[in-house]
C-alpha cells in the first residue's frame, strides 16, 4: 500500500466506525474503498469484516448506559447469534454470491422502509406490549438468528435491519434498541473474525490501518447516537438504509 491508500484506509474506517454506531451500514464505505487498493472482491469482504469488528466494540462500550436493565435478554440472544453467524460464513466461502447479492438491496430497502413505516405496521401486527411473553422471545430470537445469518456473509446494513426489526418487537426507546444492535453487530463481528482468520485470505496490512480508525468512530458514534433525539435518529437509519440499498441494487444490476 502506498500513502494515498494508507489514508484513504484512514478516513473510511472513521466514517464507516461512526455510520456503524449511529445507523450501521459502515461496511458500504470501508468495502469500495479496500476494492481501490486493489483487492479482489472476496478478499476485501473478509478483510473488511475483520477491520470493522474493533468499532463494533468500541460502539458497544461507547452505549453501554443503554443497555443497563439488558442483560438478560443479551445473554439469551448471543447463542443464537452467534450459530446464525457462523452458518452466514459458511455461506460466504461455500457457495456462490450471485443469487444473495441479488436478494439483498431488497432486504436492505425493506429494513428502512420497515423502520420508516413502523407506527402504521405496529398497527397491523400489533404493539410489543400486547405480544404474549413466549411470541415476543420466539421472535425476537428468529430476528436475531436471521440478522446474524446475513451479518456473517456480508453484513453491510446489517445494523439498519436489526433496528428495523427489533423496534417493531421490543418496547423500548429507540437508543436502547440502538444499544442491543451495537452488541449483535459486535458478536456477529467477533464470529466473522475467527471464520475469516483462519480459514479465508485476509489482508492484514490493511486491517491494521482500518482496524484503529473504526475503534475511534465507533465510539465517537455511539455518543453522539445517544445524543440525537429519536425522530433525528430513525431518519438518519431510514435515509442511510435507502441510500445503502439502492447502491446494492445499482451493484448487483449493473
Amino acid at each position: 500500500m502506498d500513502l494515498s491508500h494508507i489514508l484513504l484506509l484512514l478516513v473510511a474506517g472513521v466514517a464507516a466506525g461512526t455510520v456503524n454506531a449511529i445507523a450501521g451500514g459502515g461496511s458500504l464505505i470501508t468495502f469500495p474503498s479496500l476494492i481501490a487498493t486493489g483487492l479482489p472482491s472476496v478478499d476485501a469482504n473478509v478483510t473488511n469484516s475483520v477491520s470493522v469488528f474493533p468499532g463494533y466494540v468500541s460502539s458497544v462500550v461507547g452505549s453501554r448506559a443503554d443497555l443497563a436493565g439488558q442483560g438478560r435478554r443479551v445473554r439469551a440472544i448471543i447463542p443464537t447469534s452467534v450459530v446464525g453467524s457462523v452458518a452466514g460464513t459458511a455461506l460466504l466461502l461455500l457457495t456462490p454470491g450471485r443469487v444473495f447479492e441479488l436478494v439483498v438491496p431488497f432486504l436492505v430497502l425493506g429494513a428502512a422502509a420497515t423502520l420508516a413505516f413502523q407506527d402504521r405496521l405496529r398497527g397491523l401486527v400489533g404493539h410489543p406490549r400486547h405480544m404474549s411473553a413466549r411470541r415476543a422471545a420466539v421472535t425476537l430470537q428468529l430476528v436475531v438468528f436471521v440478522g446474524a445469518i446475513y451479518g456473517g456473509y456480508f453484513g453491510a446494513a446489517l445494523g439498519v435491519m436489526y433496528v428495523a426489526a427489533l423496534a417493531l418487537i421490543l418496547d423500548e426507546p429507540l437508543k436502547r434498541i440502538n444499544a442491543l444492535k451495537n452488541v449483535l453487530s459486535a458478536s456477529v463481528g467477533l464470529v466473522t473474525v475467527v471464520v475469516f482468520a483462519i480459514f479465508a485470505d485476509v489482508h492484514w496490512g490493511s486491517v491494521l490501518v482500518l482496524a484503529p480508525a473504526t475503534i475511534v468512530g465507533g465510539y465517537a458514534g455511539a455518543k453522539l447516537a445517544r445524543r440525537l433525539p429519536a425522530k433525528v435518529l430513525r431518519y438518519l437509519i431510514v435515509t442511510f438504509g435507502t441510500v445503502i440499498g439502492l447502491i446494492l441494487l445499482y451493484r448487483a444490476i449493473r
